[in-house]
């Protein structure tokens, strides 16, 4: 038994709209056997643009019963039928909802003539419902209200029957098939190519534009996740309907699926996207000149338009940082606005200040060992790759640290000798680096010390 559903609301998603119209027709695949058909209050205002489009106005609805009055009787007509509808996530989003909340569990398989239609009738201009009944000359009268779309919807889902040479029904209904659960606008031919592999996913909307940039370590697991409920809130609503396809990357290894989804959601900004699009370190090291022609460091919040010596997550490392080259270089601790609430800082035990802070150092002099303080930090940052398993037996990916920040990645061919750094660097691709990105390949290597190859410096540089 197929229960053919139609119902208009007062908004997009079931966890904050309520129904003001439920039409559902039972059809035994013959004929029609059974119809219901409700106008239903919503106790809640009925948007202007809604009154517009559909007709129904909050007077119409002043007598008309509440959901909870008719729930056993949708209830007993929809629990043992197959629940069939134009968009039908959406319809069943709303029905569920409104029957959880008066205590009934609904748990049907779902047809959705939009797919079934792509599948049935392919090629046509468009799948929307009113496309639809002009291409294949189907009647509709009381356009966007749940009688007649539901109406509609009963005789295209008799051609669909009549034309299904395919099998299409019976394979969207079949136990393990997760195409009732996919996107309207979703070919299920993308989900099926999709590679077990690691990698990154684009979901595009009907111009081909990206929404949204995602990671995996499987991609098909992780693709199809993304439907494997049908939550009623706003954005997720909104977010399957503007899914038409699923493009995809493989990257060889999740690390390299993580770095490169930081990549392109900065580059492309997709409107679905939240976390990633505006991390930046928080913290810099700073130099400036005082008045007496002495350099000071400093750790501030990092500033748009002035350089960074080197950058933290925050402070606690920052002054960590700061400490350590104050005590191996004598810098002055009250320069470097370490010690406070002193005029200086001569003759405080284990300090090893040389004077600066009573002038007694000239500023040549110290600029010159602060200079060389900050060039030393720059050179103690490691360079080091991580080589790993590539996209395919013939290669391997590669990503490179170098002088403690991120420089690129890329993928190398298996046979290839790295001799020093800028061999290297040409077969890779250069990127804008954050902390978050420099965190996770650190995170990487201590977690696979074997896959680290770290760059010595000198006369004759060698990966170790």
């Amino acid at each position: 038994m197929y229960a053919i559903v139609d119902i208009e609301t007062t908004g997009s998603y079931a966890a904050n709209n309520g129904i003001t119209e439920l039409a559902i027709v039972l059809h035994d695949g013959n004929k029609i056997v059974d119809r219901f058909e409700t106008l239903i209050n919503p106790l809640s205002p009925i948007p202007h643009y809604v009154q517009v489009l559909t007709g129904i106005r909050p007077e119409m609805l002043e007598d008309a019963p509440v959901f909870s009055e008719v729930a056993g009787r949708v209830y007993e007509m929809l629990k043992e039928a197959i629940f069939v509808a134009h968009h039908v996530n959406f319809d069943y989003s709303f029905v569920k909802h409104q029957l959880e909340c008066c205590g009934y569990e609904l748990d049907t398989k779902k047809l959705c003539t939009v797919r079934l239609s792509r599948k049935v009738f392919p090629a046509l201009p468009g799948y929307s419902l009113g496309k639809l009944c002009r291409e294949l000359e189907i009647p509709i009268e009381n356009r966007h209200r749940a009688g007649g779309d539901a109406d509609a919807t009963v005789i295209l889902f008799e051609k669909i029957l009549r034309a299904d040479s395919q099998g299409a029904v019976q394979q969207m209904l079949h136990v393990k098939s997760r195409e009732q659960y996919l996107p309207p606008n979703l070919p299920s031919e993308q989900i099926a190519a999709l590679p077990y592999s690691a990698g990154v996913y684009y979901f595009h909307d009907q111009k081909g534009k990206v929404i949204y940039v995602g990671k995996a370590k499987n991609l098909k697991s992780r693709v199809t996740s993304h439907f494997s409920n049908n939550h009623t809130g706003l954005r997720k609503q909104e977010f399957l309907r503007n899914i038409y396809s699923v493009t995809w990357q493989e990257c060889g290894t999740e690390l390299m699926a993580f770095l490169f989804e930081c990549i392109e959601i900065r580059r492309l900004w997709p409107a679905y996207n939240r976390s990633l699009k505006r991390f930046e370190q928080s913290y810099g090291l700073y130099i400036y000149e005082d008045q007496a022609g002495y350099l000071r460091l400093t750790i501030e919040k990092k500033k748009q338009n002035l350089r960074a010596y080197y950058s933290f997550n925050g402070l606690p490392e920052g002054w960590q940082v700061l400490r350590k080259l104050v005590n191996q270089f004598s810098l002055c601790p009250k320069l470097c606005f370490i010690q406070k609430g002193t005029d200086t800082c001569m003759g405080i035990k284990e300090n090893n200040c040389r004077g600066a802070c009573e002038f007694r150092e000239t500023p040549a002099d110290y600029n010159h060992r602060l200079l060389e303080a900050v060039q030393s930090l720059q050179e103690m940052l490691p360079s080091f790759m991580i080589r790993d398993r590539g996209r395919d037996s013939s290669e391997e990916s590669c990503v490179l640290i170098e002088n403690g920040k991120f420089y690129g990645m890329g993928w190398l061919n298996k046979e290839i000798q790295i001799r020093n750094l800028e061999d290297l660097k040409e077969q890779l691709t250069a990127y804008p680096e954050n902390d978050y990105m420099r965190g996770l390949v650190y995170t990487y290597a201590e977690k696979w010390p074997d896959k680290k190859k770290v760059w010595e410096y000198g006369s004759m540089g060698v990966w170790e």
